[in-house]
């Protein structure tokens, strides 16, 4: 039996009576006062740690950095690790770098137990992410810059985790298994939170207190954990791994130790894949051609399967949308007929900040500049209509189909299939998500229900071709855990259920950021909105940002200090 204390942890609610009680009847029942040998393992060692000597606004700063294997049972992963975009190799630092994290202290923030846990994940296009940190001896940070969160972290005097974690592409063990499959990503995560729970008295900063970040495929992820707070559907995956405060395994897992977060700082998130295809396709599909789309495999997007492909998928995401069941401020459903408005008065409101901030914005007709990645281009304002001018400028209407074709010239959409593309449409290659599902013997498994369909490679063990079953026969099959994969890291699925999901939301999609579809990160906004453990959830479409995070670190952390100053 568990030693009965641990059983409450600072959130939960009990009395010293509760607690004597359990403890008697423990030693009734025979029970043990050891405690639990793999939580044991996980204790902290705070005199494991080396002094990184780092310069914050020109002022010198040491900071105390531990790394920590975070899980009991870790992987013993392969030397050589695919790298992003999988076409070239890394050599891992140590053969458990997925499931480590660096945990950078400041000098000045040792002693205390309050201060925020900045915890960080990167896993861009949800590839696998051995820890790293830009915290090195020597370096210099800006804590005012508008791009620098960990020089404004460590002013703050935040403690900042990076978190590594297994996932799709890399990832592949010693014993040469994908490793990285979903959910593991998510698992390792909350395997992450667990081993900060359980070594809170012990460790600077408060577990309390962890803000939780993560940009594109992480800003994915981060929405995933955030939304899923203490979920059982994680026990065995967890159990698996050796995460702290999980004890039994399969279906009799338990848990003693919360892996709910406070905040989540969610930029550009590839959210919510197994319909993510769908909601591309319903934003693009009536305006991809053959200027604004790729030729794939040679063949023209006119030319070949591309437009039927991204028909079918438009066509089954009203029908996806009105299940959940969202409502707009107004308290009107959110459905497929409103959905487009919703994303324009979003994108009415961000124009309209910018108006008041003195950005000067181009009456219809003139040029917008656009500065993406260091290159400056104009492109003619043919959507967006004002009234008035300056600072006192209002919006009079926006053109969407037209702002879709504008963020279409500036960057061209994927290609059809964008998410799951693996098998389809003439693609060769392992592009796209797919690679983050199917068994850990498998390279990949398609996700979606029309890619599987349509999978014509004989032998990858994915689609009918090789297995004989549609798409809702599969995932009814007890030989797979595709269902359960695709559920585990869909942050909609936690949302709105009896999950502990993190009170406090920051989700920003730059404007021009044509990756992941509009509509896919309004669905996620009003989820969160709905979801009654939410008590703030603040969304932007930044003007003029593409796909990128950290740009805007002033406001991000104004509004993390607000939130932490508001729970003291």
């Amino acid at each position: 039996m568990q030693h009965p204390q641990r059983l409450f942890n600072r959130r939960s609610v009990g009395s010293l009576a509760v607690i004597a009680l359990l403890a008697s009847l423990a030693t009734a029942c025979g029970g043990s006062e050891e405690p639990d040998a793999e939580d044991t393992a996980l204790k902290f060692d705070a005199t494991k740690f080396t002094t990184v000597n780092v310069t914050v606004d020109g002022v010198a700063v040491k900071v105390r950095q531990y790394r920590i294997v975070y899980v009991a049972k870790p992987i013993k992963m392969a030397t050589t690790q695919y790298a992003l975009p999988g076409t070239s190799t890394i050599t891992l630092p140590d053969p458990y770098a997925y499931q480590s994290m660096i945990v950078s202290v400041p000098e000045n923030s040792v002693s205390d137990t309050k201060t925020a846990i900045y915890a960080l994940v990167n896993n861009s296009g949800w590839w696998a992410s051995p820890v790293a940190t830009t915290i090195t001896e020597g370096k210099s940070f800006v804590s005012t810059s508008d791009t620098d969160n960990i020089g404004a972290a460590l002013k703050a005097g935040y403690v900042v985790a990076n978190i590594g974690t297994r996932s799709r592409g890399g990832a592949r063990a010693e014993d040469t298994r994908w490793s990285g499959k979903a959910p593991a990503p998510v698992v390792d995560v909350k395997a992450a939170v667990r081993y900060l729970r359980l070594n809170d008295s012990l460790m600077p900063g408060s577990a309390e207190r962890i803000v939780l970040t993560g940009t594109s495929g992480g800003g994915g992820l981060t929405a995933a954990a955030a939304a899923s707070g203490n979920s059982a559907d994680y026990l065995s995956f967890l159990a698996d791994v050796g995460a702290a405060g999980v004890s039994g395994a399969g279906a009799s897992a338990r848990s003693t130790i919360k892996d709910d977060v406070f905040a989540a700082v969610a930029y550009c998130p590839i959210n919510n894949l197994g319909n993510a295809d769908a909601g591309y396709e319903w934003e693009y599909n009536a305006i991809r051609n053959n200027s604004n789309t790729a030729a794939l495999n040679g063949v023209a997007y006119l030319s070949g399967p591309q437009p039927a492909a991204s028909a079918a998928y438009a066509a089954g995401f009203p029908a996806y949308l009105n299940s959940l069941g969202l409502t707009r401020e107004d308290g009107t459903p959110l459905t497929a007929a409103n959905l487009r408005d919703t994303t324009t008065a979003h994108l009415k409101k961000e124009l309209e900040r910018q108006i008041a901030k003195g950005t000067t914005l181009p009456a219809l007709g003139e040029n917008f500049t656009v500065v993406q990645r260091g290159n400056s281009r104009t492109l003619p304002n043919d959507w967006l209509t004002l009234t008035g001018t300056g600072t006192t400028a209002t919006v009079a209407s926006i053109d969407y189909t037209k702002f879709l074709q504008f963020v279409s010239t500036l960057t061209p959409l994927k290609t059809v299939v964008a998410f799951d593309a693996v098998g389809v449409t003439g693609n060769p290659n392992i592009s796209g998500e797919t690679n983050l599902f199917g068994s850990d013997t498998a390279t990949y498994a398609n996700f979606t229900e029309w890619a599987w369909a349509n999978n014509s490679v004989k032998g990858d063990g994915s689609g009918i071709d090789d297995t004989g079953l549609n798409w809702s026969a599969y995932l009814a099959s007890n030989t797979n855990n595709l269902a359960t994969q695709l559920k585990l890291i869909n942050p909609l699925a936690y949302l709105n259920t009896p999950a502990d999901t993190a009170p406090y939301w920051y989700v920003r999609h730059g404007m021009i950021d044509r990756d992941t579809a509009y509509a896919m990160q309004t669905v996620l906004y009003y989820a969160i909105k709905k979801d009654p453990s939410v008590k703030d959830a603040d969304f932007k479409l930044p003007y003029m940002v593409g796909h990128a995070g950290n740009y805007d670190v002033q406001e991000a952390f104004a509004w993390i200090k607000a939130k932490l100053n508001a729970n003291p």
